[in-house]
């Protein structure tokens, strides 16, 4: 036991259920429950890997789509997981300073560390916007997803870079929305 009155506070977030943050709202809610979905990609890139492990070395039988089929939902995991980390409030953040203010200045903080990352979201959301329109659309404006050049030639080059764009842009709005309800106070 502490006599750090923030201790209680502390204790209650750390024995919470795991799911988002409150201050993440609706859209976090829905953002833990879509993380379930990417969870099982992972799994299924693990099984993908091992049947191509098995039809190579038992079957001589190697397939062209595993590596990348593997390679592709491990990176659109690792994409959302940012996304997922903002709505459960598990971003980078520098806890030698934040852990030694008072609770109203941690506040100021989440407030201010928010904007800056929606902002950052934001920017980085124009910049895939930018590669998306190379890696989706022709020079004469039709749409055509860029492929991976390889025997199997799939289009998730071109779906990784356009799912990159959705997450940042979402990841923007809710780095606003936690902004917002830090600001309101609301737990």
């Amino acid at each position: 036991m502490t006599d750090d009155p923030t201790a209680p506070a502390l204790e209650e977030a750390e024995g919470s259920t795991g799911g988002p943050i409150a201050e993440a709202g609706a859209l976090g809610r829905l953002v833990d429950r879509t993380g379930l979905v990417f969870a099982a990609g992972i799994v299924a890139s693990v099984a993908i890997l091992i049947n191509e492990v098995v039809l190579r070395y038992v079957f001589n039988a190697p397939t062209i789509w595993a590596h990348e089929t593997t390679i592709f939902l491990c990176g659109i995991a690792f994409i959302y997981g940012g996304l997922y980390c903002s709505a459960h409030d598990k971003h980078i953040r520098v806890v030698l300073i934040y852990d030694a203010v008072p609770r109203r200045v941690r506040r100021v903080f989440d407030i201010v560390i928010s904007l800056i990352c929606a902002a950052a979201s934001a920017m980085f959301a124009w910049a895939a916007w930018i590669m998306v329109q190379r890696a989706a659309f022709r020079p004469d404006g039709s749409f055509r997803l860029e492929r991976s050049g390889s025997a199997w030639d799939p289009v998730y080059p071109g779906l990784l870079k356009v799912f990159m764009l959705v997450v940042l842009a979402v990841m923007a709005v809710q780095f606003v929305i936690l902004a917002v309800n830090y600001a309101r106070g609301k737990r």
